[in-house]
């Protein structure tokens, strides 16, 4: 490259070309259709119940409201779902209220994914949970017209999928090992700290297990110098990265902070959607890639193939949903260094069964689709 505007140029070219090639893939079964089809969407509320109460650095609930929905055409159903953690900013009545203003009868094929999902794009402006509760099922329905997971679709290897990790939230001494026992089964252990106890939870956990650990601050450290010196403490607690140590506003010093740290960084809060990538690179050593803040599988895909250009590690996580999201997401895991795909496991109402956890690895099934069931 000549200058930096080139590889900008062309790595977003590479991310505009992530789903160049579709229409190739689904020219035989769009002629299977009918064409006298409407999409029709539904949604309805529900509320997650926790098995435990879910403590971040900033706050602290005991359940997730989501919105679960549908898009049926032809009598083949597509699932969606948004998750609507506190920081986000949605609500059980801004989805309901963003999907009223969703009108799919102009669209008689489903196939028209690009077109369809830019139009839920410019409804409005934010609202990406309610966007990707659309994006999600239309992408459910599509692989189940074409009868292959979306994994396949992409071409991804699903034997290449990674372990994913298994969150600790911010507790009790007594309360930390029993949820390091809990989780048993996994290999990797996701702690959240950045409150005044970040020692004594991986003090206790380090009692309990040599498993290890990745770190998630969501923003709790503001001193960057701290922040080093906790990231070299981490690393002799057998801590492999750092997951967005320092509010996302103080851009400078997380880049200081990466160019010094021992472990690498991740970029979360900072990074929501395509455009934030790039924004990224040089702050960050990777990104986690979320369907909630991305608007969808759409948009996800893309962030992964431009975060691979960028030679910038990736992980996949996911907030609390339903096997339903989780699953939509797992599809793009065997593209990934990380997963943090534990949402349904950590909630005791799930409404859906699709991706498993065995022997602590994100294991992907041949259902079409996302590849879910409904229980």
């Amino acid at each position: 490259m000549n200058n930096r505007r080139d590889f900008i140029k062309t790595t977003g070219l590479i991310a505009g070309a992530a789903l160049i090639g579709g229409e190739n893939l689904f020219a035989a079964e769009r002629s299977k259709l009918s064409g006298k089809g409407r999409l029709v969407l539904r949604y309805k509320p529900y509320t997650l119940d926790l098995k435990h109460a879910f403590t971040l650095s900033t706050s602290s609930r005991t359940t997730t409201p989501v919105v679960l929905t549908e898009i049926e055409y032809e009598g083949i159903t597509g699932y969606g779902e948004a998750s609507m953690p506190p920081y986000l900013g949605e609500s059980h009545e801004t989805v309901q209220r963003f999907l009223s203003k969703v009108d799919l009868s102009k669209f008689d094929d489903p196939f028209d994914m690009e077109n369809i999902l830019n139009y839920i794009d410019s409804i409005a402006p934010d609202n990406r949970a309610a966007k990707a509760s659309v994006d999600i099922a239309l992408h459910d329905l599509v692989g189940k017209i074409m009868k292959q997971p979306w994994y396949k679709i992409w071409g991804y290897d699903p034997t290449k999928t990674p372990d994913t990790s298994f969150t600790i939230g911010i507790d009790t001494e007594e309360m930390i090992r029993q949820k390091v026992k809990e989780a048993d089964p996994y290999l990797l252990l996701k702690v959240k700290l950045g409150r005044d106890t970040d020692k004594m939870m991986i003090n206790t956990i380090r009692q309990v297990t040599d498993k290890p650990i990745c770190v998630d601050i969501n923003q709790g450290w503001k001193d960057k110098q701290f922040a080093l010196d906790m990231a070299f403490w981490l690393k002799e607690k057998g801590v492999i990265f750092l997951e967005q140590p320092m509010p996302k506003e103080q851009v400078d010093d997380n880049a200081w902070l990466t160019e010094h740290s021992p472990l690498p960084t991740i970029g979360d809060e900072a990074v929501q959607r395509l455009g934030d990538v790039l924004k990224a690179y040089k702050v960050y050593n990777g990104i986690n890639i979320k369907l909630m803040k991305s608007t969808g599988m759409r948009e996800a895909h893309k962030m992964l193939t431009l975060a691979r250009a960028l030679d910038m590690k990736v992980m996949i996580g996911c907030m609390t949903e339903t096997s339903c999201a989780i699953s939509a997401a797992a599809q793009l895991a065997p593209m990934t260094d990380w997963a943090d795909l534990d949402g349904a496991l950590l909630i005791k109402n799930d409404v859906y069964k699709g991706m498993q956890i065995v022997k602590g690895k994100v294991t992907l099934n041949d259902l079409p689709g996302i590849g879910i069931k409904k229980i």
